[in-house]
């Protein structure tokens, strides 16, 4: 008997894609600043993994362009999108374009860019990364943190972005 889990057909896997867009997550653009310049890519698949010893984990696809050269650096910033940033989650999402030209940046600790405007950011160092089918799981020890004022996130849902809204007290 092979215990191999075979592809989702594509009906499957679209299924697959619409039942996990059930989950509601935040946005981040993963920036880093090396000799050969500006890396910068948005990123859902991001979460806090150990409180000790502080450790984040992001998952990556294997077809970035961008993770590459991040990776070889080994440390990076995750910025925590707010909720008036969509239009930087959707630039830092396409492939082949200056992600940062006319962006507003400032430096972490660790020389990092910190977009402006986020309402929170996480320098970290790359610990290991693992394998994940179409992905990487990379596991990155958190170096410098901060939040800035309580902004509201951006919200990725079924496909598209959405806003909190307050709930009325029971």
């Amino acid at each position: 008997m092979n215990n191999a889990h075979p592809a989702l057909d594509e009906h499957a896997s679209a299924s697959f894609r619409s039942t996990l867009g059930n989950f509601c997550s935040g946005v981040t653009v993963v920036t880093a600043l090396g000799d050969d310049g500006l890396f910068g890519f948005t990123c859902q698949a991001f979460s806090s993994l150990s409180l000790d010893p502080p450790q984040i984990v992001l998952c990556v696809s294997r077809a970035s362009t961008t993770w590459p050269a991040i990776s070889r650096l080994r440390r990076f910033c995750i910025n925590v999108l707010s909720e008036s940033q969509q239009q930087l989650s959707d630039r830092f999402s396409r492939s082949g374009t200056d992600k940062f030209a006319g962006v507003r940046w400032n430096y972490s600790p660790g020389g990092n860019p910190l977009l402006a405007g986020a309402s929170a950011w996480i320098e970290c160092e790359i610990n290991t990364e693992y394998p994940g089918g179409d992905h990487l799981i990379v596991v990155a020890d958190v170096r410098w943190l901060d939040a800035g004022p309580a902004e509201r996130p951006l919200v990725y849902h079924r496909g598209r972005y959405t806003a909190l809204r307050d709930s009325n007290p029971a």
